[in-house]
């Protein structure tokens, strides 16, 4: 079958022959609905970034940082539909745009990007809707707001005998408190009528 090979390697080339097409039919499963999926998905992260984006022109300033609670609404909405990787993308673009367009300013990367990761991880592995809200609230509250002061220090060229390391900790929640209970209102109201499963399901296809 293999003229000019040792016995080990007609062996051999056997073995590769008979497992390339399970190979073959193995990755063009796995491919097909991925693709579909990540399609679904990076639309509606658009779309959600875009939210972000917009809401920000309604921010308002408390103690020197401009708080979007429409971008804590966003990472909620991130974790329920599309899970954490996704929720700290459009955190981080949203911010990055947002920056650019003079929207906001540097706080905006610890104040959603941590509140968007928590909140996705809680959501995924509990699917609790309270869990996810207070995983939004503490991450970007207390992890984000912890993490301004360096930001502010080193980024933003602020004294730090100026200002406190929890300096940030009371705008940020003020912040996400009321993001969180926008998306909890919007999510329960999708949850009633079933909205919100078929929205899963369509985007786990």
């Amino acid at each position: 079958m293999y003229p000019g090979c040792s016995g080990p390697v007609r062996e051999l080339c056997a073995v590769l022959a008979a497992a390339l097409p399970l190979f073959h039919v193995a990755f063009t499963r796995k491919r097909r609905p991925k693709m579909k999926t990540n399609t679904k998905k990076i639309a509606l992260a658009g779309v959600l970034c875009a939210v972000a984006v917009v809401g920000s022109m309604f921010s308002f300033p408390v103690f020197g940082s401009k708080c979007a609670p429409v971008q804590h609404m966003v990472n909620v909405l991130c974790a329920v539909l599309l899970g954490p990787w996704y929720g700290v993308a459009v955190a981080f673009v949203a911010s990055l745009l947002r920056n650019l367009l003079g929207l906001g300013s540097l706080m905006a990367f610890p104040g959603s990007m941590c509140g968007a990761l928590l909140c996705g991880i809680l959501y995924h592995k509990t699917k609790n809707l309270l869990a996810t809200l207070a995983g939004e609230v503490f991450g970007t509250g207390i992890i984000g707001g912890l993490l301004a002061w360096p930001v502010a220090v080193f980024l933003m060229g602020k004294a730090a005998g100026d200002i406190a390391f929890y300096a940030y900790i009371v705008p940020f929640l003020v912040s996400t408190v009321g993001g969180s209970i926008i998306a909890g209102v919007v999510l329960i109201a999708l949850e009633k009528n079933s909205t919100l499963k078929k929205m899963q399901a369509s985007l786990a296809r």
